[in-house]
């Protein structure tokens, strides 16, 4: 079972020759518990190989990060969801980061930018290719940062333990395969709007939260041995993308 205290790690030159991973340098991630809080050192280079970057979608070159993120270990739930940016942190020190800044955009050579104005934003899985994701599910934003939109198979069923990181707010992040099912769906018909066509879910806007359609609320979280956990799914919203703890730290 792995360890949920992972040790200080420095993978050597040797695992680095394996193919562990496809940067430069090494990967190293530290973890302890101070007092009431998780606190995670990392450079944010992933224990495992990564796709070619930069890549058709993908402009960026992955570098080493200085990723300090300290959170509670005695979460609680609270009764409103909160939108977050990054969900939180993998177990090898990767970000999770499953939203993105780019909106389908007409007069952008790729199809879009940052330009909010046509309200459909990309998702990371759902335009995996426009936004140049590798095979374990993350892409390079502008500054360096490799980072997950969805599960990383490398972090998925690698041992009987299904935890595979931390949220924001303390609580557990676990995979649990088919067992963890999401209650999103597809909206039905075509968008309305420019960029039209069937909702196909490359965009945010084509789900829709049906409560009850699978046994996860609206921040993917559920129950596991009487405990309040967050699930990573094989299908929308893969991550949480909101919060239900009352304790928030901001990861940038």
């Amino acid at each position: 079972m792995r360890s949920p205290w992972p040790a200080p790690l420095l993978l050597t030159a040797v695992v680095v020759l394996l193919g562990v991973i496809a940067t430069s340098g090494f990967a190293r991630i530290e973890s302890q518990i101070n007092g009431s809080e998780r606190c995670i050192q990392s450079d944010g280079l992933p224990d495992h190989a990564t796709g070619q970057f930069p890549n058709s979608g993908n402009p960026n070159s992955i570098k080493p990060q200085s990723i300090s993120v300290c959170i509670t270990t005695t979460p609680e739930r609270g009764t409103r969801a909160h939108p977050v940016p990054v969900t939180g942190i993998a177990e090898n020190g990767v970000l999770i980061r499953p939203g993105t800044a780019d909106y389908y955009d007409a007069s952008s050579p790729r199809g879009h930018s940052r330009d909010r104005s046509s309200g459909w934003n990309l998702d990371g899985m759902g335009a995996r290719d426009l936004l140049g994701l590798d095979d374990q599910n993350a892409h390079v934003g502008p500054d360096g940062l490799y980072h997950y939109h969805g599960v990383a198979p490398a972090l998925a069923g690698t041992s009987d333990d299904t935890l595979i990181g931390w949220a924001a707010d303390g609580f557990e992040i676990h995979y649990l395969g088919d067992a963890g099912r999401s209650s999103y769906m597809l909206l039905p018909g075509a968008r309305e709007t420019a960029p039209g066509g069937a909702h196909d879910g490359t965009y945010n806007e084509d789900w829709t939260y049906v409560p009850g359609a699978g046994n996860l609320d609206d921040c993917n979280g559920g129950m596991i041995d009487g405990q309040y956990v967050y699930v990573a799914t094989d299908t929308y919203p893969f991550f949480p993308r909101c919060l239900y703890g009352t304790d928030i730290t901001r990861i940038k």
